[in-house]
Parts: C-alpha cells; structure tokens; sequence
C-alpha cells in the first residue's frame, strides 16, 4: 500500500536505533545510488549554533527579490514537515515529499538511515529536479558530520559558535569550532558572523585555504536610526530597512548581513531593490513572532540555549516598562538553567510546561522544575504542557503586559497552535 506523508514519517521515524548517528559514510553510499549531484548552480551551506535559520530567510528572499529561482531546506520544522523543503517560496507538498522518501528508499537497500538523513536526501533529490540558481542548505547539527555535508558549497556561512550539542559535539567552544567549520570548502569564502570566531575555525579556514570574511572586520552591521541600517565592506555602503518587520535586533541584524556577504561573495548581481526588498520581507515563524490577545502581547520564540537566551533578555532590556511573564519548557539535554540565569533580571513570573510528548528526549514539568531549583524560576507554577501553561499565563495577565513562550522548537510550535497559528 502506497505511504501517505504521514505514513512515511511515521516509518522513518522508526528505522535507525538512535535519533542521531552523525557520519557521512552511509548518508554518502545512498546519495550516489541516488545519482545525487549538486542541488543547484549555486549552493550555500549554513551552519552554527544560533540564527541558521533566520540567515537561510534572508538569503533566500534577497535571492528571490533578484528574481533568481531559489531552494531551501531547513530543520527542524514547527508546525509541518513541508516546511523543510521551500521550492520558489512555496513549501513542498505532500506528493513531492512522498515521492522523494520512495526515492530514498528505493535506493537505500540494507542501509539504515537516521530521520534527519532521510529528510536531507529527500530534500536533495526534490532541489536537484527544481532546475535552481541557487540553493540553501541548513546544516542540522555541527557541520562536519553533518547529512547535508555531502555538498560540497560555493560560499559556507557559520553564524555563531556556542556551547550546545555538547554530547555530540564536544565540550568547549573549539572543539564545537572545529566540527562547524567543516562545511567549509577549500578555497571557497567562508562568512563569519562571530566578531571573535573559535581559533579552530580560523585555523581550518586557513589550513584549506577558504577566504574568512568577519563580520566587524571585513564587512560591518551598522544601526541607523530606528528604521535603517548599513551593511558596509571596504568601497561599498549600503544603506537598508531594519530586518524582520522592524525589530532590528542585533542578531537579526548580523544574520542579515552575512547573508549579504555571502551572496556578494558569489559574485552575485544585487540591486538595491532587491536587497531592501528582501531584507524586509523575510520572515521565520517562530522567532521573536508577536500575536495579540484582549491587549496582552504573546511573544513566540525558539530560544533553547543561554546565547540564544542573552539575545533575548538584550532585546526585553531595550523595551522596558512592560510585566514580563514567561512559558518555559525545554528538552532533556539543554542547559536549562542556563537558559533561565541568561533571563532571570527581565522576567517577572514563571510558568513552567512539561514536554511529554517531545520523544525520547522530551521531559515532564516535575523533572524540569528539579533541574531549575536554585533558580529565579524553579519556584514557578507547573503545568502539564504549553496548552495549559499559557493558558494560566494569560489568566495572569493584564492589558499590557507581555507574555513570552519559549526554550524550544515544540514550545513555540505549542503555542501557535494554542493561538490559532497552526
């Protein structure tokens, strides 16, 4: 009987023994039976431990404005799976998912494949057939050992380099360097968005000879006034609208700008429109995404480690004046008390939600509020799930006051779906 998209990632789902299994050996042997090849004319990778996916919406949407047919894939995904795989804007639909797990398959023969693997296969193979100018490939984890390694890229971007994945990555921010600088290419650029990048990476880069262009050193993020900005390099200024509806955050920002970067180190023709229409169209659910309800702002976002979570307790910082209440959950293998340490000066009160329904990796509010004792929100109230966590948040509320729902993709996925996003 022919799989439906759910069938087939139910099946996938169940077929290698461990969630991750990082090497390129097996993912490699399949992608050749495959006939897999370069996903487009153009290919940029990218990597790092937070802004991935914020920096594949700005190249891809500056890109598209320039009228160039454009593929994305990217993970993990929020509230669909065809969000993974973007063909022209539009996410892939559940015939052409279905069509490339048949593909894997058909290929794989006793080769056991992890559900990540299966996904960046399918999404090669869908890019490959699309007849792309350019393609934009997220990295899931690292970047050395990484499925979506197996191509080899025109330019590589590392957004930033911080402490997460430490299981599989290694304990220090080199050893996290090193695995992330391996999407490089030899004598490929290789964009940094780090003002002071782990020695391994600058090392490696070095060492094959891939051109490093830093932000703060080889092009510049510059604030204008409260709608503008300037991405500037030696001999070029280019003044823009602030990123992402507005907000101008300085992450924002720098992911902004080294999407720039990298798509003028292609040699990319870019216009003016095109570069300020790109830069403010681009959107990524799920990141710092505001929905109102009876004149309580409910902000989303995907933060899941202390960097991610100084980025925002530095944005709450900029926009006092308003009770803050935070929904927080987080899985089993993050530095949540980290997370809420980064946090504990700009949130007023905790509601803590439990993740059960996460995998094997998910984890129930009592078992979160033990790792978060002797923090600012281990005394929080507990709740079952998200549902029921920013349900009592916003019985808390007042007009005015801000709630803010985040530590993981699922909550944040939760959360939309509570507020009729989904």
């Amino acid at each position: 009987m022919k799989r439906t998209l759910a069938g087939w990632l139910e099946f996938i789902e169940r077929q290698h023994p461990g969630a991750i299994a990082l090497g390129l050996e097996r993912v490699r042997e399949v992608a050749q039976r495959m006939g897999l090849g370069r996903p487009a004319r153009h290919v940029i990778t990218v990597g790092g431990t937070n802004g991935k996916g914020s920096t594949v919406a700005f190249v891809e949407a500056i890109a598209r404005a320039q009228g160039l047919r454009v593929g994305a894939y990217t993970s993990p995904h929020l509230l669909r799976y065809n969000e993974r795989v973007r063909i022209d804007g539009v996410d892939a639909d559940d015939a052409a998912l279905v069509a490339g797990f048949e593909a894997v398959e058909a290929a794989r023969e006793a080769v056991t494949l992890t559900y990540f693997e299966y996904g960046t296969l399918c999404a090669l193979w869908l890019l490959q057939r699309a007849e792309l100018d350019l393609a934009v490939l997220e990295v899931g984890m690292g970047g050395r050992l990484d499925a979506v390694n197996l191509v080899d890229a025109d330019a590589a971007i590392i957004t930033t380099v911080a402490l997460d994945h430490q299981a599989w990555l290694g304990d220090d921010i080199e050893s996290i360097g090193f695995e992330k600088a391996g999407i490089a290419r030899p004598f490929k650029p290789l964009v940094l968005g780090d003002d002071d990048p782990p020695s391994s990476v600058l090392r490696h880069a070095y060492a094959i000879g891939a051109p490093a262009w830093r932000i703060g050193s080889d092009f510049f993020a510059e604030p204008l006034d409260a709608g503008r900005w300037r991405w500037r390099e030696v001999g070029c200024s280019i003044d823009l609208p602030m990123p992402m509806g507005g907000q101008g955050t300085p992450a924002q920002l720098r992911n902004a700008a080294c999407a720039i970067a990298a798509l003028r180190a292609l040699g990319l023709r870019l216009e003016q429109g095109a570069l300020e229409q790109g830069v403010a169209q681009a959107r990524v659910s799920g990141r710092l995404q505001c929905i109102e309800r009876d004149g309580v702002e409910v902000w989303i976002d995907v933060a899941h480690n202390p960097q991610a979570a100084k980025a925002l307790a530095d944005w709450l910082r900029n926009r006092p004046g308003k009770r803050t209440i935070a929904v927080f959950s987080a899985l089993a293998d993050k530095d949540a008390a980290g997370v809420v340490e980064r946090l504990a000066g700009e949130v007023d009160g905790w509601f803590l939600a439990g993740l059960r329904d996460a995998g094997a990796r998910g984890t129930g509010v009592d078992a979160l509020a033990e790792r978060l004792e002797g923090t600012a929100a281990g005394g929080g109230s507990r709740h079952p799930d998200v549902a029921a966590a920013l349900a009592a948040a916003l019985a808390d509320a007042h007009p005015g006051d801000r709630v803010l729902a985040f530590g993981s993709f699922h909550v944040a996925a939760d959360a939309l779906r509570c507020l009729g996003q989904g």
